[in-house]
């Protein structure tokens, strides 16, 4: 008499039981990595939760001990004052000014030198590469002297031409992030238009620009970003108060008013709402474009 093998010694499960099995045995690694992610949100989110906290209490509640984890009283009007102890929305419309100009300046830049690399074939053309990559290993800190020099002696002190000018000749990180992104798009777009008679400025700003939104938006993130919060240029380069960024003046704003932070944080909480608007209307090109680039070589 046979005996009766079970379906499971068999390897005859059903393949719904063995995703089922799967997930359960697995599941204990899924909590892991949650915790570890909520975790890093919380470490992350904490700072913004404890600035809105204390720019909405009095300043005299800020030093309690223990520390009121929530305002007992929702004092609004410290964004009004907080804004009116030092020159900020002058300073803000500078800042305001400076960044886009300088954004607008790297990102044409920086399309412009990326796609002479990734798709212009002339001699050298490898090792303006090279040169490109190996100049992201230079500290900034390198050419501050010499640069400092120039500019003084061609008039540029006190003024916001060191800042803004050297955004309009390229990027070398904005460059090669375009490289990487347009060895995603196939080569066959450019021909097919070169084919229709396009030219290659007509084949950058009307095939492959629309097709690269994602990087251009996460270099738009990234270099409003940077020249939102830059304050060792302004610091070097600007004397005049009346021309200052707003990173300046919230620096004198902490050594004039050292003791109201409520005032403080409620004036830094309107500092960094251009770049928290910016990337949340920005973050769906920002997360395709960093998720679309390579790391392959120049070919």
């Amino acid at each position: 008499m046979q005996a009766e093998v079970r379906p499971e010694l068999r390897g005859n499960l059903n393949p719904a039981d063995i995703r089922v099995k799967r997930r359960a045995r697995f599941n204990w690694i899924d909590a892991f990595r949650f915790m570890i992610l909520a975790i890093g949100a919380i470490a992350m989110l904490f700072p913004l939760f404890w600035m809105v906290t204390i720019a909405l209490k009095s300043n005299n509640d800020v030093f309690k001990i223990p520390p009121e984890w929530f305002p007992r009283e929702f004092h609004w009007s410290n964004f009004v004052t907080g804004t009116k102890e030092i020159n900020f929305w002058q300073t803000f419309g500078n800042s305001l000014f400076i960044a886009i100009t300088c954004t607008i300046g790297q990102i044409i830049s920086s399309v412009l030198v990326g796609y002479g690399l990734a798709r212009l074939k002339f001699p050298g053309r490898k090792l303006w590469f090279s040169l490109f990559i190996g100049s992201l290993m230079l500290p900034g800190f390198v050419g501050m002297i010499p640069m400092f020099n120039l500019y003084t002696s061609i008039g540029w002190y006190d003024s916001w031409l060191p800042i803004i000018v050297p955004a309009f000749f390229g990027n070398a990180t904005f460059s090669f992030l375009f490289v990487q992104y347009l060895r995603t798009i196939s080569v066959s777009f450019d021909e097919a238009a070169k084919i229709d008679g396009a030219s290659d400025l007509y084949v950058l700003l009307k095939v492959l620009v629309p097709m690269s939104m994602p990087v251009i938006m996460t270099m738009v993130i990234f270099a409003f970003q940077g020249a939102w919060n830059q304050y060792l240029e302004p610091l070097l380069y600007i004397i005049d108060p009346s021309k200052w960024t707003l990173s300046l003046a919230m620096a004198t704003y902490t050594g004039t008013y050292a003791t109201a932070w409520n005032l403080f944080m409620a004036a830094d909480l309107i500092y960094i709402l251009p770049m928290l608007l910016l990337f949340f209307f920005g973050q769906k090109f920002f997360m395709q474009g960093l998720g679309s680039m390579n790391s392959a070589g120049l070919k």
